[in-house]
């Protein structure tokens, strides 16, 4: 009996604090002077230092999140999305347009000791819902200046925000089957980035992600390739704004042709290869260039020399019989096609035959299928058609028994690449 009262007596404490452990009353065991812990959810680490993905939702679906932190009892959270304080508590919820975002929590102490969590909120639209693309440097705008937009159910949309503007009215058309919206940037439009919105006849607005409106002199196309010696021309935005450019080593500053979208100028005479390039405005500050989706103050310029692939006076007419060596031009063979690496221009030199009644022209395979972003192209003076051989076009020169100019009423006198 001894023995059992004494083991009852020793029990008796471990009980009491067992049943104390199992209160469910909350209780805070970390102070105002801890570090600050933000325990759940589980943020994903960056990859290749890119924020993760935090948030996959449709435009129907509010953002929400809740915090579990310590000290619980001595924290302030705010949550900022795009850079902007958007609320305040451990819990967020609230609707977002279909676009994305950049979302940061910080949760700070009492003592002014702070954490923090960032990630990309991905809100996507609807199936029938008005939706701009971005395609490439189309985001990239001037004040002033008409700029488009690619997307889908764009027909309904009858203008749009860059912003906090007044709506801004828009053009509808199709290109490609795809849908394009034109809009002018409004003149006093601020530098930066800002929200896009769409807006229906109904007046609904629908997110379409950022576009950025920049007085930088932007270079946006043209500064890839150059031939050596030749007029070049370069087009983007802000051009006139451009005092000089330099490649190699060498100032460009005689423009023959100066405006808001294109400048032209001859190249320096260098040898075949790469180059640095850049260039200055007016006020002394960079010019900018577009290239693989990045926007830098300088670029690589590959110059070459211009290669004659054929010349001489070779009439071209359609209505010519089967067999007449002048139904088409088909005197450049597949091997030297062959051997052009993607992205050369050729340049098809051509005059009027004045006798004719019209002149066209097509660049087309053997089998008389167009090349990849060609058109026939009408005209009735002498002129010149330049190509971008792009890999699909001479694959398909390949595959489809080699390159031919069909048409009517004209020379080829000269083609030439570079």
């Amino acid at each position: 009996m001894n023995f059992i009262y004494k083991t009852i007596l020793t029990l008796l404490p471990v009980s009491v604090m067992l049943a104390s452990c199992s209160s469910d009353d909350p209780f805070s065991v970390a102070g105002p002077d801890d570090e600050p812990h933000i325990l759940a959810p589980t943020f994903p680490d960056r990859n290749n230092g890119q924020l993760p993905v935090v948030a996959n939702i449709s435009r129907d679906a509010n953002f929400a999140m809740e915090l579990t932190v310590t000290p619980a009892d001595y924290v302030d959270v705010v949550w900022y999305i795009d850079g902007e304080q958007t609320a305040t508590g451990k819990a967020i919820d609230m609707p977002l347009p279909a676009g994305t975002y950049e979302m940061k929590v910080v949760v700070t102490t009492t003592q002014g000791k702070s954490t923090s969590r960032e990630g990309i909120i991905n809100v996507n639209p609807l199936d029938g819902d008005p939706w701009a693309s971005e395609v490439s440097f189309e985001r990239i705008v001037a004040p002033g200046q008409n700029a488009v937009l690619y997307g889908r159910n764009l027909s309904s949309v009858k203008s749009i925000t860059l912003g906090d503007s007044e709506p801004i009215p828009v053009d509808y058309s199709t290109e490609d089957g795809n849908d394009v919206l034109t809009y002018t940037v409004p003149a006093n439009a601020v530098n930066g980035t800002c929200r896009l919105e769409l807006i229906d006849a109904e007046g609904m607005n629908y997110g379409a992600n950022k576009v950025t409106v920049s007085s930088s002199a932007l270079v946006t196309s043209g500064a890839d390739r150059i031939t050596s010696g030749a007029t070049t021309t370069l087009t983007g935005i802000n051009l006139d704004r451009v005092a000089s450019l330099e490649i190699g080593g060498t100032k460009i500053s005689d423009f023959t042709e100066k405006t808001s979208t294109a400048i032209s100028f001859s190249a320096p005479a260098l040898e075949d290869g790469e180059y640095p390039m850049s260039g200055v405005m007016n006020d002394g500050a960079e010019v900018q260039f577009y290239k693989n989706g990045q926007v830098e103050t300088s670029t690589t310029v590959v110059m070459l020399s211009q290669q004659t692939l054929w010349s001489g006076h070779h009439y071209v007419s359609w209505d010519l019989p089967d067999d007449s060596p002048n139904k088409t031009f088909n005197l450049i063979g597949m091997d030297v096609f062959a051997g052009i690496k993607p992205g050369a221009v050729m340049s098809i030199h051509y005059s009027i035959e004045p006798t004719a009644e019209y002149h066209q022209l097509r660049t087309t395979t053997v089998w008389w299928n167009d090349l990849p972003g060609t058109r026939m192209i009408e005209f009735s003076t002498d002129g010149v058609a330049e190509i971008t051989l792009t890999k699909e076009a001479l694959d398909m020169i390949q595959e489809q028994a080699g390159f031919i100019c069909v048409g009517h009423g004209y020379y080829v006198d000269l083609v030439t690449l570079r």
